[in-house]
């Protein structure tokens, strides 16, 4: 316990003081927002902090920090240390700066601030690639919580139920201005979140664990160790609870909500923090399970059902569901309303009218119900979809990482680039090596693990820093 001890302390000082140097670095002022400037009753409202910090909360977690957490925490110690330096030193970072660009771009979406940074081509090429990354959240953000329901529930209130109950709600919340659902339901929504994770880590020091310490070293402690070597594979299975790319896609969102830059670092800084903490205290739940009951157990939603029924009681793990069942969800939704404003900024469409927003959302969904029948079929579907997601969407961090580093060298941010760029050649060849070694990408073996890593950041940082020598020359 001294070590998850250490590591929940270390996320809360990285929030006031990395947190407070990056926010320095950006240099938030006092200009008018866009939530002030171009409010039109739809996306751009208006709303308090606290209710932006929920909703943000809510919009990153998904299931990322806790079925992630629960799957590398397979991997043993290393799981909580990549939490923990990860959600500091890359994923609150690349939230809080990706935010802010879009704060002081009018409420941007994602490509368009890649493309602002990388280029036409890298513009283009994310539009697609992030809508389609949304598209995949929504669908694989379906069955879980619909499954999970269903045990809650009647029997005639099966799956299948759920599964279209959520999705008319899905696109109520996708079509309907931010304040009428989104802003009413998610502030509830995110207090039974953090009321699951508040209740796991007391019953943690209630029950004091042995947990591994990091002095008994970070081998792999995962039953397939030999073919899911730590890296990269702990990287893309922890995901959100230390670094998304699909943050970056919500936080414009919010952006478009806050009526002071200042608020930037609680909002998108604090969120992400946040959610490391709620992957970390999840990590450590998972191990006494694990060592409890062994590894053999691969569905994480066992894993949750057995703590929040065992440590919490029957209210208190129903409460616990219920949380995780709203996380999902509340990431499926605001995705698919992500993809809206997406593709409306690159066709110029505004969004004031019901018909121009269903123009744009009723091909959306139909191919997203396509994806969920698949998924649905059998568990290699559905698991094949998720293992396309969890890549792509660290895929979209690197792509984003790459394009604020670009953006703190043009505006002269001296050597404070690296607050980027460090990760983004980590994140590069995390992306890289997985989709070389990983059966659903190339199937070349665990074997050439160090050999793609070195190749993928060697080239990227000569890439970098021709581009940097000439930009820096010519400046």
């Amino acid at each position: 316990m001294i070590t998850f001890t250490l590591c929940l302390l270390a996320l809360i000082a990285g929030y006031f003081l990395y947190g407070r140097f990056v926010e320095r670095i950006f240099g938030p002022d006092d200009r008018k927002t866009p939530a002030l400037t171009k409010a039109d009753g739809v996306d751009y409202i208006p709303l308090p902090t606290w209710k932006i910090f929920m909703i943000q909360f809510l919009n990153i977690a998904g299931l990322g920090p806790i079925f992630g957490a629960i799957m590398g925490a397979k991997f043993g110690t290393a799981s909580y240390l990549w939490i923990v330096l990860g959600s500091i030193f890359a994923g609150a970072v690349h939230d809080y700066l990706a935010g802010m660009l879009s704060l002081r771009n009018g409420g941007e979406s994602l490509p368009e601030i890649i493309g602002r940074y990388l280029g036409m081509t890298t513009k283009q090429v994310m539009r697609g690639f992030t809508v389609l990354l949304m598209i995949l959240v929504g669908a694989v953000f379906v069955a879980g919580p619909a499954g999970l329901l269903a045990k809650l529930t009647p029997a005639y209130m099966d799956a299948t139920f759920w599964i279209i109950v959520v999705f008319v709600y899905y696109i109520l919340a996708t079509l309907l201005p931010v304040d009428k659902i989104i802003g009413k339901i998610y502030p509830v929504f995110a207090a039974a979140l953090l009321f699951m994770a508040v209740g796991i880590l007391v019953m943690l020091y209630v029950k004091h664990p042995a947990l591994p310490e990091i002095w008994d070293g970070l081998q792999n402690t995962h039953p397939d160790a030999a073919a899911l070597p730590i890296f990269p594979m702990m990287f893309v299975s922890i995901a959100c609870g230390a670094i998304s790319g699909f943050h970056a896609t919500q936080s414009p969102l919010m952006a478009r909500c806050m009526t002071s830059e200042r608020y930037g670092r609680p909002v998108f800084y604090g969120a992400m923090i946040t959610e490391g903490i709620v992957a970390l205290i999840w990590a450590a739940a998972a191990t006494y399970f694990f060592h409890e009951n062994g590894m053999g157990e691969n569905n994480a939603a066992v894993v949750v059902d057995a703590i929040t029924k065992n440590w919490l009681g029957v209210v208190g793990g129903v409460l616990a569901i219920l949380g995780v069942i709203a996380a999902p969800i509340t990431s499926g939704d605001t995705a698919f309303r992500s993809a809206r404003l997406i593709v409306a900024d690159f066709l110029g469409m505004e969004q004031k009218s019901m018909r121009r927003r269903l123009y744009i959302c009723i091909p959306m969904f139909l191919v997203a119900i396509g994806l969920l029948l698949y998924s649905l079929r059998d568990k290699e579907g559905f698991d094949m979809i998720w293992r396309y997601f969890a890549w792509t969407n660290q895929t979209l961090s690197v792509f984003t990482l790459w394009a604020i580093t670009v953006y703190l060298v043009r505006e002269k941010k001296g050597h404070y680039y690296y607050v980027t760029y460090l990760p983004a050649i980590f994140m590069t060849a995390v992306c890289t090596t997985y989709i070389c070694i990983a059966p659903e990408g190339f199937g070349m073996g665990s074997g050439f693990v160090s050999s793609i890593a070195i190749l993928s950041a060697s080239i990227a940082v000569i890439w970098f820093n021709i581009w940097y020598f000439k930009t820096t020359k010519k400046n």
